[in-house]
């Protein structure tokens, strides 16, 4: 028999949620196989075995909060072992009260048939085994049809009419489909939380410019095929925005530090952290070392971190120690935002999307694509001059990027 046990998962991280069983009681199991999948707040750890044998007992059900050091399910002896056999035993009396009484039995094997499509939780299941109910006569209130423990044990508690009485209203609007419950993910439930901690333990500002992205174009339409045929990888707007941004912040240190206790932290290191939207949220993987990495390296780091991020494959040592972040809402469409520090960084850049507007040029006016671009910052550590400083030299490298790829 062995323990499945949550691992130590990361310093700061001492729990994590189930995310999904990848094997069910009764299923076998190899060494070294995958189990059980775990949602922390940061990324999704899969479990492995450490021995061969058979699942015989799941201790925690998906959706569950999980200590690390707990355990969690248990493998026992192959199905062949003896350890087996006494679990095959136990349900043989079972069978033979089926057969004793003919007429229940087309019942019973019509409500195992229907108890066994129901979708359920491995605790819920274990619970209405205990309780002997019957899966397939309990409403979940999961919208999607799951029972899950709560379920079990509402149905069993029996409540007298008078105690029931509020249920109605509630069920009514479940019913109706006016609203729709569901539980926010442990990952979304630590964004909010670090988002709303940033909001009320920094003084953030936000200062706005707008970039002629003309030039960027044009040099990226000219270059693109070479770069690809070069490189193998896509030339995007991201390493020019990256490559901008490192050498803003030599210029503007204050702007790639952080604050411990009353000592401000400068960073000599620039890892830029890129925002990327996933299913269960924003990540922000970090592309290390970008001021010595060029254009091709950034834009290859960019597209292994986003599709790691996409596939849920993201490692803690890929998202932790980041100086500064940009967040691109521009592929969303949105044209102006306010982005929110990230964690204990006093800087974070936001593009947005390029719109062709009328702009003044010399003394005529022309239709230009333009990017509106916002810096947020910690005010407690850096000054309007430094902001407004960095933003602008920011535009200015971005609107000559001859200059920006061949000094970088």
């Amino acid at each position: 028999m062995a323990e499945i046990i949550v691992p130590e998962l990361a310093e700061s991280i001492t729990e994590g949620t189930i995310a999904q069983w990848l094997k069910q009681p009764g299923e076998t199991v190899e060494k070294g196989e995958f189990i059980v999948e775990l949602e922390t707040d940061k990324v999704n750890v899969e479990v492995i075995s450490e021995e061969a044998g058979v699942v015989s007992e799941l201790l925690a059900a998906e959706g569950d909060t999980v200590q690390v050091g707990q355990v969690i399910a248990i493998v026992g002896a192959g199905s062949g072992s003896p350890a087996a056999k006494p679990a095959a035993e136990t349900k043989a009396p079972e069978a033979e009260k089926t057969v004793e009484a003919p007429k229940a039995a087309p019942v019973a094997v019509e409500s195992t048939n229907e108890q066994d499509r129901t979708i359920a939780s491995p605790a819920a299941r274990k619970l209405a085994r205990e309780k002997g109910i019957n899966l397939s006569e309990i409403s979940p209130v999961d919208p999607m049809g799951r029972v899950r423990v709560q379920d079990v044990a509402a149905h069993g508690s029996a409540p007298t009419p008078a105690k029931a009485a509020p249920a109605p209203v509630a069920v009514s609007k479940e019913d109706d489909g006016r609203t729709t419950r569901e539980k926010m993910s442990r990952r979304r439930q630590t964004i909010a939380t670090r988002l709303l901690e940033v909001k009320q333990s920094t003084a953030m500002l936000t200062t706005f410019n707008e970039i002629d992205m003309t030039n960027v174009m044009a040099l990226r339409a000219r270059k693109k095929d070479k770069f690809f045929d070069d490189h193998d990888v896509r030339l995007g707007f991201m390493s020019f925005f990256t490559k901008a941004v490192v050498a803003a912040l030599k210029k503007y240190p204050y702007v790639n530090s952080q604050i411990d206790g009353t000592d401000i932290v400068k960073n000599n290191f620039y890892d830029i952290g890129i925002a990327v939207s996933t299913e269960g949220g924003l990540v922000v993987p970090i592309v290390r070392d970008a001021d010595r990495k060029n254009f091709a390296e950034i834009e290859g780091n960019i597209g292994e971190l986003a599709k790691k991020a996409r596939d849920n494959k993201l490692a803690l040592s890929d998202m932790s120690g980041g100086s500064f972040t940009i967040t691109n809402g521009g592929v969303f469409g949105s044209l102006l935002s306010t982005p929110i520090l990230n964690g204990t960084q006093v800087g974070i850049l936001g593009m947005h999307t390029i719109q062709k507007r009328p702009i003044a040029v010399g003394n005529e006016v022309e239709i230009r694509p333009m990017m509106y671009v916002a810096l947020s910052y910690d005010h407690r550590v850096i000054d309007g001059k430094d902001s407004v400083g960095f933003l602008k030299m920011v535009k200015e490298l971005l609107e000559n990027p001859e200059d920006l790829m061949l000094n970088s």
